[in-house]
């Protein structure tokens, strides 16, 4: 919804702030009151094609800003989220341009500087202008099928479609990836065998590099204590030193008997002395046995098997070997030696998984086949409801001559897609016996005009609607089919938002807003303002309309009529 409307130095206007409310807003004027130029600040805002002549003379720049409320659902939000924009959903949207008399524009969204691109994105998506020189949106075609999917409730199926090709695409990409892995595999067969066979002799276990490095190091250092400690053991002349120690006791004891058998006791001062050094000498033979008892532990501490640290850093070195072979780590060889072993593996299944990847895909694409079949069905049948609501709108609006239908063709295969299997596109015969071609087909801006609001009346209930802009819709035609626009524009005003700017009184008369376009002269020259009209106004407004420059009461009566109709 548009809820406000900011102008400033376009064109006639200087400063204009338009508040907007919802239903059907009619804009009125004497023709050259400067109506068109609240739809081009409207334009300018919403990032359509500018020019300098925009610019108020005198003025440096022109500035439009367009206040909008959409809905927390409105997929404006999602739009704003993808570009990066700052916006919380439910809060105003404000889109501003500023045009300068050298005709640079900037853009801004919530005062973000973007692209006028962006702007132009946002203006598409909030806003429909249909009058005499363009009809947004209905003459794109690509709309079209989004239309009618709305139209007849085919929303949740087309969803429904779009998983269907979604899983088909994703089945026939895995296919593809099973052939081109099991084709590079069976390339690689023979140099694989030869590695998986290298890998299985080697059986690298996880973590055993470390443990390899680990014991490495103390075999290395086992071999140089051994060394040490039977150099001390040498050094105390091993064995030979209890012995020495022990004759040395015995001569000490032959000593003593000798003294004894002199006469001397065991309380002499010489026999006590070789008594104790024959004790001496007894308890350094208990140490030294002790002594080299602790050495010949420590060396059957450190005692290895023979050729223990040859084996060690020869599996060491043949895994490192390995492994910078394979372009790895040591710890990742188990790992490639089960790779090696799944890819041989698939290239023994290759036949069979590829065959049931293809029997997936197959299942995947009858699955989209049958969704986009059921989709289609729908679509043609709701595409003849609408070329029957659509037609029955047509004779009011003075487009009797008018044929509409919706062309509902099967694509080829090679063009299927995510949003079915079919070209949707509103197509018209503008005369009984001509063929039916695209919307564009109809020439006059204003059959072309009321042609969109026929379609408009009969999309009312479908789909989101933004603003819809009607441009002189009325133009040259009047009263039944005057009064036929304006009940339409009032029903499509029930659910959405509606701007008309219309010469004709009986639409002017439907309105729940009226604003007149005003052109005045003075000090500072022509100026366009806009008045917003109370009831009794609208009164005075709709007889001018009627009755010309002179009003007159049966105009004023004629007015009131219309108003109360």
């Amino acid at each position: 919804m548009l809820i406000g409307l900011t102008i400033r130095d376009v064109v006639l206007v200087d400063a204009l702030d338009l508040a907007l409310g919802e239903g059907l807003t009619v804009l009125t004027g004497e023709t050259g009151a400067g109506k068109s130029i609240i739809l081009d600040a409207l334009g300018l805002a919403t990032g359509a094609r500018a020019e300098a002549g925009l610019v108020r003379t005198g003025a440096e720049r022109a500035s439009a800003a367009a206040v909008f409320a959409p809905p927390r659902e409105h997929p404006v939000w999602a739009f704003l989220e993808e570009k990066g924009l700052d916006a919380d959903p439910g809060e105003d949207l404000v889109l501003r341009r500023q045009l300068g008399a050298d005709g640079r524009s900037r853009a801004f969204v919530n005062d973000q500087a973007v692209g006028v691109g962006v702007l132009k994105e946002l203006g598409e998506m909030l806003v429909e202008v249909h009058g005499q020189h363009e009809t947004v949106g209905l003459l794109d075609s690509r709309t079209h099928r989004g239309l009618l999917d709305a139209y007849g409730g085919l929303e949740a199926q087309a969803r429904a479609v779009r998983s269907a090709w979604k899983d088909w695409r994703a089945a026939v990409a895995a296919v593809e990836e099973l052939k081109a892995r099991a084709a590079t595999a069976q390339a690689q067969s023979e140099e694989l065998t030869a590695r998986l066979a290298e890998l299985d002799r080697l059986s690298p276990q996880s973590g055993e590099e470390l443990a390899l490095a680990e014991e490495r190091a103390l075999l290395g250092a086992a071999e140089k204590s051994l060394a040490d400690i039977k150099q001390a053991r040498d050094a105390m002349g091993g064995d030979s030193l209890s012995n020495r120690l022990a004759q040395g006791f015995r001569a000490l004891e032959r000593a003593r008997e000798k003294a004894v058998q002199a006469g001397a006791g065991d309380d002499h001062p010489a026999v006590k002395r070789i008594i104790a050094a024959a004790e001496a000498v007894d308890r350094a033979i208990t140490e030294s046995l002790e002594a080299l008892a602790a050495i010949d532990a420590a060396a059957d501490a450190f005692d290895v098997e023979p050729g223990r640290l040859d084996r060690t850093e020869e599996r060491l070195f043949a895994l490192r070997a390995t492994a910078r072979k394979l372009g790895v780590v040591v710890d990742d060889l188990p790992g490639e030696r089960a790779r090696i072993a799944e890819t041989l593996r698939l290239i023994e299944d290759s036949e069979a998984a590829v065959r049931a990847a293809a029997r997936a895909a197959a299942e995947a694409e009858a699955a989209y086949r049958a969704a986009a079949g059921a989709l289609s069905a729908g679509r043609r049948e709701a595409g003849g409801r609408l070329a029957r609501a659509v037609s029955a709108e047509l004779p009011p609006l003075k487009l009797d001559k008018a044929q509409f239908r919706v062309a509902v063709e099967a694509l080829p295969p090679e063009r299927y897609g995510p949003e079915g299997v079919d070209r949707i596109g509103f197509e018209i015969s503008t005369n009984p016996g001509a063929p039916f071609a695209g919307l564009g087909a109809i020439a006059s801006g204003g059959e072309l005009a009321r042609f969109a609001l026929a379609l408009k009346a009969s999309l009312a209930d479908a789909g989101d609607s933004p603003v819809m802009i009607f441009d002189e819709v009325d133009q040259g035609v009047g009263g039944a089919v005057a009064d036929a626009v304006g009940l339409r524009l009032k029903r499509l005003a029930r659910t959405g938002q509606v701007l008309v700017v219309t010469h004709s009184p009986q639409v002017a008369a439907r309105g729940d807003a009226h604003w007149k376009v005003l052109k005045r002269e003075g000090g500072a020259g022509v100026r366009t303002s806009v008045a917003t009209l109370t009831s009794g106004e609208r009164e005075e407004e709709l007889a001018r309309m009627l009755a010309g420059a002179e009003i007159t009461e049966a105009a004023r009566a004629a007015a009131r009529a219309l108003m109360e109709a």
